[in-house]
């Protein structure tokens, strides 16, 4: 992770660098809602629809044993339960509940707040850029979709 000699620093080290910055601001966020931030991550996938458990293993990048876990603790909070997958008797999804849809609600729309302060000294042009140079990366390495577009 060197930097360049006119002391910029590398793709490799901007990324990951970056992805620290997020995830503290995304910890920052979870912490002020009560939550952890595998919680948070939780309910942000299951904001479009339930999801069955192994969909969101796959989103999620958890085992089996760990994202049982998480779903358990969650739900003993109220925020998700299980129910019947109605295209299949057999399965189980996961979904918010009542409780679980109004804090998710709060905590994507003040994470989201947090995370576009992040790059409030780049000018219009710069943020454009950086948005497009990062969907490609994560278009091309086919990184499910967790936060969906804000604005």
């Amino acid at each position: 992770m060197a930097k360049s000699d006119e002391g910029q620093m590398g793709v490799v080290a901007a990324l990951v660098r970056s992805a620290f910055l997020v995830n503290a601001v995304y910890a920052e966020s979870s912490r002020a809602y009560g939550i952890t931030s595998q919680q948070g991550q939780l309910m942000c996938v299951l904001m479009a629809r339930p999801l069955g458990m192994s969909e969101l293993g796959a989103t999620l990048g958890l085992a089996k044993s760990s994202l049982t876990g998480l779903v358990d603790r969650t739900a003993r909070h109220g925020l998700v339960h299980r129910e019947p997958d109605p295209a299949d008797g057999r399965a189980i999804r996961v979904a918010l509940t009542e409780k679980g849809a109004a804090l998710v609600d709060e905590f994507y729309t003040e994470t989201c707040r947090r995370i576009e302060l992040l790059p409030e000294g780049l000018s219009k042009a710069e943020r454009a850029t950086l948005a497009s140079l990062l969907a490609r990366v994560v278009q091309d390495n086919k990184v499910p979709e967790v936060f969906s577009e804000t604005s």
